[in-house]
Parts: structure tokens; sequence; C-alpha cells
């Protein structure tokens, strides 16, 4: 109980005028880098785009009276029509991933927590799959947003319900049954692709693993609606979130009712979740590398780490979908492989390098 009141302290005031520049200058070159990222993402590929080229399109798009016509079709088709939707496709589910992971890792107060592990993606991947697969009747005529979302939810709601001990969620508990349910829904789509047409499974599979090859501009919206929505509710519970800090005891001292808390956070984040993998699949280690590499550069407090790990996710993503579809000149890596291949080797620095839990500050 004795950090009851460091953390009510830390809830009601905001930080001193130092830190709020510092936050200001590092959310100011997060952003910049993010433009910088979508730029390089619209430009380079098998076809290279000069930059000028790709800022001409883009403009002419947005106001065709005050910015001439680009000079070359070809390039206006590729910029405009098939690489600017899927960076900023990318940057929204990075956003949305990295902050998902920062609030599942606090509610449930475990370093570990990320949709991936816990089976939520697994989840909301199932959904999806059975409508790709089967067809809408079988999921109740759902389309495969709203199956991804379903999915994601039940998985939510069933890895919450036996991880409880006690009425207490343990995390050991919640990682033996995340890790359980995950591979049950793996299990489950992959009869699913069992009784698929053959011509399906390649696709299906590519899916599955994270990719963003088919985005359009008709795939953007739902997707940047629905993160943009669920961010700023979550941006409005940072103070909740950082009277978890303390634990359980020092949570409901300070008047949070933690069980109602926590369902509402679940419910949330599951909605985020299923939208953002119905139109990326799942893609791992975004919302677990994420959290941990922005509380090393900000701390713990919720109201600087959320919005500094949403651009910091949203950069990420979209360097790791540049370098999934440029690495190999004739393949396109599935983005759950890149991100794996970058993020293994920072989670293993991270490890020997200092204790996770106590980096996450999960006491």
């Amino acid at each position: 109980m004795t950090a009851a009141p460091d953390t009510d302290r830390r809830s009601a005031g905001g930080p001193p005028p130092r830190r709020r520049a510092g936050q200001a200058v590092l959310l100011l070159g997060l952003g910049a880098a993010l433009l910088v990222g979508i730029a390089l993402a619209t430009s380079l590929g098998p076809v290279s785009v000069p930059l000028r080229e790709t800022v001409q399109v883009v403009l002419h798009n947005i106001s065709s009276e005050w910015f001439a016509k680009p000079s070359d079709p070809v390039f206006a088709q590729i910029v405009w029509q098939f690489r600017l939707p899927r960076a900023l496709l990318g940057a929204v589910v990075g956003a949305g991933l990295a902050a998902v992971g920062v609030v599942l890792q606090a509610v449930v107060r475990n370093p570990l927590a990320d949709p991936y592990l816990l089976g939520v993606s697994s989840g909301a991947s199932f959904g999806a799959v059975l409508v790709l697969v089967v067809g809408s009747g079988a999921a109740a005529g759902l389309g495969i947003s709203s199956a991804a979302f379903a999915g994601a939810l039940i998985a939510t709601l069933l890895v919450y319900a036996l991880a409880q001990r006690g009425g207490r969620v343990t995390p050991f508990r919640l990682i033996l049954a995340g890790v359980s349910l995950a591979y049950l829904f793996q299990a489950l789509y992959g009869l699913l692709l069992l009784r698929a047409n053959p011509h399906d499974v390649q696709g299906v599979l590519t899916w599955l693993f994270g990719s963003l090859g088919s985005t359009a501009w008709s795939d953007v919206g739902v997707p940047a609606a629905g993160v943009l929505v669920g961010l700023l509710y979550l941006f409005t519970q940072a103070r909740p979130l950082n009277s978890l800090l303390g634990g359980e005891e020092t949570a409901v001292s300070l008047g949070l009712d933690v069980a109602r808390f926590r369902i509402r956070m679940l419910v949330v984040t599951s909605l985020m979740v299923g939208v953002m993998v119905a139109v990326s699949g799942a893609i791992a280690f975004v919302g677990l590398i994420i959290p941990h590499l922005c509380r090393m550069l900000v701390g713990a407090d919720h109201r600087r780490l959320l919005p500094v790990a949403a651009l910091t996710g949203a950069v990420f993503l979209v360097l790791m979908d540049l370098a999934a579809r440029t690495v190999l000149e004739a393949t396109e890596l599935p983005l759950s492989i890149v991100t794996a291949v970058f993020g293994v080797p920072f989670f293993i620095w991270l490890l020997r390098k200092r204790e996770v839990g106590r980096e996450a500050r999960f006491g």
C-alpha cells in the first residue's frame, strides 16, 4: 500500500514543464518519422517513383485545382491506388496494435500480454477464416470484420474467465489460458483450411501471417475510424490505467472498480483487434515489443506512453511492410515473418538487459 500516494500524485498532477517539452519534441519527431516512412513506402518498390513525383501525385489528388497533374500516369496510379492506401493502413494497424498491447499489459498486469500471445488475434483469425472459407452463413450472416470482432471478443472473454482464480487474474494462469486458446483457434481454422479449395489456401495462409498486399482505399476507412475512436477512448483512460500500476488494492483505494474496468478495456481492445485483423491478418510482435520499447523511452505513465506507443507502432509497421515487399524481389513476405525477424532479437536483448517485469513496472 506504500505505492498509493505516489500513484495518486502521478494520476492527479501533470508532468513538469521540462518533461512536457520533451514529450512534445518526441511526439513531433515520431510524427516526422511517420511522414518520412510513408513517403519511403510510397516511393520505393519494384518500380521506384521519385520522391518529388510522389509528393506531386498526393498533392494533386488532394487538390487538383491548386497542384499540377503528375507528368507520368503510371507513377500516379502506383502511388495513389496501390502504395499510399497500403502505407496508411499499415500506420493505422501499427498504431492500434501497439496501443492495444500497452493496455492489455496494464489491465492484466503481465508484461507478456499482447493480442497475439493471449489468443485474441487467433480468435479473430478464426472468425475471419470461417467467413473466407465457409461463407458468411457459417458465422450467422456476419461479414469478415464482424466475424473477426466476434472471434476476438469470445477469445478475450474466455481467456479472462480461465485466468481468474478467486476472483483475481493471475499472470501464470493468464499465459496458460491464452496459449491454450490460441492453439485451439489455430487448430480450428487449420481444420477449415483442410476443407478449403486448394487454390484459395495460399491466399488465406498469406493473410493469416499478416499482409497488406491487396489494400485499396475502400479498406482503409473502417479500420481507420475504428482504431481512431478506440485510441481516443484509450487516451481518456490513462489515469485509471495508471492506478493499476500500484496493484489492484491501490486501484481500489483510488476508487476504481477494477473488475468492471477490465471488462470494459477488454471489450474495447477486442473491437480494435477484430477490425484490424479483418484487413491485415494476425501480425505478431508489434503489440509485444513496442510497449516495452516505449516504456524505456518515456516510462510507465500512460498519459505519455499511449501516444508515443501509437506513433512508434505506426512507424514500425510502415517500415516493416516496406521491408516485406522489397527484401526479396520476386516474393512478398508475410508481415509476421518480418516483424519476428526484427522483434525476436530486440526482445532477447531486452531480456538480457533487464527484467521485463521490472521495466514494465508490474509489481
